[in-house]
């Protein structure tokens, strides 16, 4: 009786190893673990990005709570730095759209230092049109190019 109570005990605390073995391989993809402060942390936990409408490089209001995640996040993890990479979409001139992605990526560095964060933690650079997010000439892809990345440097 006593060994079939241990080997029940000991086959439920196997399940629940495995149990969380697989949960914690689920949130984190293929059982791999995210290094906190690392681009996979930031992506995964408070998103990299944040979207801008046609022609402007002002910061919509429903895309502020994620530059405030970032500066918290960046709290945590002082010795972070980002770089903040101002994109478009693909009309217009290379010219202009150059000129319109560093003034995103700027509008996104200054919310993340109004919320806390040292500028000389930040950099940007545009890319301008050169580098989509999603392929396609419709509303859809346009949308999703129209963007300030934060990459962890």
């Amino acid at each position: 009786m006593t060994t079939r109570l241990l080997g029940a005990v000991a086959a439920l605390a196997l399940l629940a190893a495995c149990s969380n073995t697989d949960q914690n391989a689920a949130q984190t993809g293929a059982g791999n673990t995210i290094r906190p402060g690392s681009q996979e942390d930031l992506v995964a936990n408070v998103g990299d990005r944040v979207f801008f409408d046609f022609d402007s490089s002002q910061v919509r209001a429903d895309q502020r709570p994620v530059l405030q995640r970032q500066a918290e996040w960046m709290g945590r993890y002082p010795d972070v730095r980002v770089q903040v990479q101002g994109n478009t979409d693909e009309r217009g001139t290379r010219e202009y759209n150059l000129a319109l992605g560093q003034r995103r990526a700027n509008a996104a560095r200054d919310v993340l230092v109004a919320s806390g964060v040292n500028g000389a933690r930040i950099t940007t650079i545009s890319f301008g049109k050169d580098r989509p997010t999603a392929l396609g000439s419709d509303e859809s892809a346009w949308a999703q190019n129209r963007n300030a990345t934060t990459v962890v440097q």
